[in-house]
């Protein structure tokens, strides 16, 4: 009886060329580098097949096909010494050794749609991101000196999200940002005085704290930080629009709160009244307070109640709905064991104003409750 013969895989040249031309289009490092694995679909000893439904995200769909960036990567990859030196890489043994070219174009298109940790990781791939990263610095530097506040606020965040954390385990990777965890350390104190809050402070020392909190790091901050204070509000206003494309949804929140403002600040100055009064014990001053009411504040500002009910689970949800909205919130004492964040800021700050942020109901006296 003859021994069946086993027909070899052979995944076709315009397959693995729209593959890759998908990968390098979407600017997806991801898959790109997946495509060389051993157990790529693409390879021919692996048993994956590409035209497994669990591997369709790998190629173009025909709309797709029809983009000039789709076809300028596709132009690319299928030029003869490109597609010589993937088919090498994709019969080879080991770490492969990634064409440059496409992976730099890879790097740009990723840029061009926002993608900025794939960008950041093509570009430290091909030794390049530093001088990548210094190339949009200086872009922010002569677009603002063109008082191109847009164009600059755009060419400073592309350089910022370039970062590279060459402390992460168990490798370096691109830094990405963290304004959950950064939010619970601007908040990593409670404020009792008013003019403490992150949105009461002076205005230079607010732009410091929003700067060092927005970008990747406090070396990028520091350049905007050097620019005059009027120019540095300006800038502010645009990155935090530029970050947050819906921060009108969180002023159309911060609105919604300010019936609720008004009643448990003129309860808090009642019971104040009557602590000072004797009428009402210090330790007791939140007899009686109508917590569960309070609570809905963080609610609305989040738009949604969730679990647990407490004010740092807020503020993570919040900071990374709305980034910024951690420079114009506070802790606030409704009870002795119960806290909430709600909008807190001077309504004379430019940097509210400008983002249209309403004046909110305000507590004078201060109080100070322990």
């Amino acid at each position: 009886m003859n021994k069946k013969t086993e027909t070899k895989k052979v995944v076709p040249q315009d397959i693995i060329n729209k593959a890759f031309a998908k990968a390098i289009a979407d600017g997806d490092i991801v898959n790109f580098r997946f495509l060389f694995l051993p157990y790529s679909p693409l390879r021919e000893d692996s048993t994956e097949d590409i035209y497994s439904i669990k591997y369709s995200y790998l190629l173009p769909s025909e709309e797709e096909e029809e983009t000039p960036r789709f076809k300028s990567a596709l132009a690319l990859v299928s030029r003869e010494d490109i597609k010589e030196h993937i088919q090498k890489q994709l019969h080879k043994k080991g770490p492969p050794q990634l064409p440059a070219e496409p992976l730099l174009m890879l790097a740009d298109n990723a840029v061009k749609q926002g993608k900025y940790t794939s960008a950041s990781q093509a570009y430290e791939l091909l030794r390049i991101r530093i001088k990548i990263q210094d190339l949009f610095f200086q872009q922010g530097e002569e677009e603002l000196a063109k008082g191109n506040i847009s164009n600059a606020v755009t060419a400073y965040r592309i350089a910022s999200e370039l970062e590279y954390d060459y402390g992460a385990f168990p490798e370096p990777l691109p830094a990405v940002p963290k304004y959950q965890e950064q939010a619970l350390i601007l908040h990593g104190e409670y404020r009792e005085k008013w003019e403490e809050c992150i949105g009461y402070l002076p205005i230079q020392a607010f732009l410091t704290e929003a700067f060092n909190y927005l970008f990747l790091s406090p070396e990028h901050a520091s350049r905007i930080l050097t620019k005059p204070v009027d120019v540095q509000i300006e800038f502010l206003v645009k990155l935090i629009q530029n970050l947050d494309p819906k921060w009108d949804k969180f002023v159309e929140n911060v609105n919604k709160t300010i019936p609720l403002l008004q009643e448990l600040y003129q309860d808090i100055k009642s019971r104040i009244e009557r602590v000072a009064q004797g009428s009402l014990w210090e330790d007791e001053w939140d007899e009686g307070l109508d917590i569960e009411k309070y609570l809905a504040i963080p609610q609305i500002l989040l738009g949604r109640k969730i679990t647990p009910d407490e004010w740092w689970a807020y503020l993570k949800e919040i900071a990374y709905l709305h980034p910024a909205s951690a420079l114009f919130v506070a802790r606030q004492l409704i009870g002795k064991e119960k806290e909430i964040i709600l909008p807190r800021y001077d309504p004379n700050n430019p940097v509210a104003i400008k983002l249209s942020l309403p004046p909110l109901p305000t507590l004078y006296p201060e109080p100070h409750i322990n």
